[in-house]
């Protein structure tokens, strides 16, 4: 097990403006509409993704029961509210919403340390639209994952996961020598970024072989493999003309390692 602490920032050349606004828009969801909030259970059911909602196009509102994929007994029923907008919308809602402290928490952590730097490297506009479109791209593979290994498609789905997982691939192309300090198997010690985020990745990969297995994880590793991958495939395009334009004349401290 690998958990990030922190990374070097010494190179970074701009302030993180859209890195920090993306965590403070998941804080500001998270506290003011799901946890503060009585009808923070209605918030969350109306606005998270559902998986056949996208494939039909239809709205469900109305209870779900949920059910043990080994067992087949029944685990408890989830209310699925209204949803106000147009049910596509939630690929993007989804995003900056959370299951508990937990998992805003950890995903917020690993934004801090890593969309920093892929964001210094893009550049304000362009990190932006990566963040956006690796979180879409991940729930879409969530979706597709869903569907192909016969889980239940009216389970709702949220989180910064995805999204996030696409920084940490944009992370690894870019930034692969990067020192990153990390708690690994309870000792305290540095690594390049490459050892760092492909642990990440392969514990991803092994988790989801027990979901593959009918086991259930609570987790939505589709979306965190997709969203890795996409991010890993497409920064590259994101960063198009910036290598030669602007990054290579910084000096050669920040070059990187």
């Amino acid at each position: 097990m690998v958990f990030p602490l922190y990374d070097d920032n010494r190179d970074r050349r701009r302030f993180p403006y859209v890195n920090i606004a993306f965590i403070a828009l998941n804080a500001l969801v998270f506290l003011a509409f799901q946890q503060a909030s009585e009808e923070g259970n209605t918030f969350t059911y109306a606005w998270s993704t559902v998986p056949k909602e996208i494939v039909t196009g239809r709205d469900i509102a109305e209870p779900v029961t949920i059910k043990n994929p080994v067992t087949g007994k029944v685990e408890g029923v989830i209310n699925l509210q209204p949803t106000p907008i147009s049910v596509y919308l939630t690929l993007l809602t989804s995003m900056f919403m959370h299951g508990g402290w937990a998992h805003i928490l950890g995903n917020m952590l690993f934004l801090w340390i890593f969309g920093d730097n892929v964001e210094d490297y893009l550049g304000h506009v362009r990190y932006f639209f990566f963040y956006i479109v690796c979180g879409i791209l991940a729930s879409l593979t969530h979706i597709a994952t869903t569907y192909a290994i016969g889980q239940n498609p009216e389970i709702p789905s949220l989180g910064a996961s995805g999204a996030i997982s696409g920084v940490l691939g944009g992370y690894l192309l870019l930034h692969p020598h990067k020192a990153v300090t990390v708690i690994l198997f309870r000792f305290l010690t540095t690594v390049p970024a490459y050892v760092a985020i492909g642990m990440w990745f392969v514990f991803q990969i092994i988790e989801s072989v027990g979901m593959l297995g009918g086991q259930p994880t609570g987790v939505a590793y589709g979306a965190h493999i997709g969203g890795f991958l996409f991010g890993l495939a497409c920064v590259k395009l994101f960063a198009l003309g910036i290598e030669t334009e602007s990054y290579n004349r910084a000096p050669p401290r920040y070059r990187g390692r």
